[in-house]
């Protein structure tokens, strides 16, 4: 276990855990969680061993609550020297990543917590959680988390979040397509569990060279992607792990991932 300012990051066995770890703030962003996060995300990407990425928030109250605005100023303070700002990066980073990551949401999930949740690839929340856009209210508004958001839910249900600031439950967040599973807080960590143990038993090879098809055609024409997927796949069926795959189907037995 390393423990960072504000970030705890674990081996769980193949599993890579990501706490963020203010729970008296409500696992508010600052600099230092940001960079926490971006931490875990390389370190887990240099283990052979991991082979999926889980995003948390320590307690049951927070997953993450937003930036700071304990000090506005500094929440929102930027060096225009700088073309990059590093909440921006950190969700660059995420759909760069070629393993898979889950968020665990057993607490509420607001503004740019919206966009740690929107950056994994999985989520599972409890059913009491309650999401929500509110930098309306304060005076900005959700740019980044746009990025990633609008991707996933309706635009007329972004637009409603964005532009009013009203929150909204559990269900309707699943409904809206930001979470895969929505189950009791006792059931939270089985659920994730269940997932991560659905993970790890596939051939690491192909997730991860999915991972990088699935980002590479997300601009792309139909056109533009079907011959790039279908040049995907001849790849894949080269490497050692395809081989092994459909070796093991024959012999009706358990497949042995070497990751190649």
């Amino acid at each position: 276990m390393t423990d960072t300012t504000g970030v705890i990051t674990e081996k769980r066995g193949q599993a890579f855990w990501i706490t963020i770890n203010r729970p008296e703030k409500r696992n508010a962003l600052n600099g230092d969680v940001i960079a926490g996060i971006a931490r875990g995300y390389r370190d887990a990407h240099e283990d052979k061993d991991v082979r999926v990425i889980v995003l948390t928030g320590a307690g049951d109250k927070a997953f993450c609550a937003g930036a700071d605005l304990q000090n506005s100023g500094a929440a929102f303070a930027m060096d225009h020297s700088r073309p990059n700002v590093d909440y921006a990066d950190l969700l660059r980073l995420s759909q760069n990543a070629t393993k898979p990551a889950i968020a665990r949401v057993s607490g509420v999930c607001m503004a740019g917590g919206m966009g740690l949740l929107c950056m994994t690839d999985m989520a599972v929340a409890a059913d009491h959680v309650i999401f929500g856009l509110p930098e309306v209210k304060v005076g900005v508004f959700p740019m980044q988390v746009l990025s990633l958001l609008q991707e996933i839910a309706p635009r007329r249900l972004v637009n409603e979040w964005a532009l009013t600031g009203e929150p909204f439950d559990a269900k309707a967040a699943q409904a809206a397509g930001l979470l895969n599973h929505v189950v009791p807080t006792a059931e939270l960590d089985a659920k994730v569990d269940w997932l991560i143990g659905r993970i790890v038993d596939k051939s690491p090879t192909a997730i991860r060279r999915g991972k990088y098809a699935m980002r590479a055609i997300a601009s792309m024409s139909f056109d533009e992607s079907i011959a790039y997927t279908e040049s995907q796949i001849a790849l894949l069926a080269m490497t050692e792990d395809a081989k092994e795959g459909l070796k093991a189907f024959g012999e009706k037995r358990k497949p042995v991932w070497t990751g190649r």
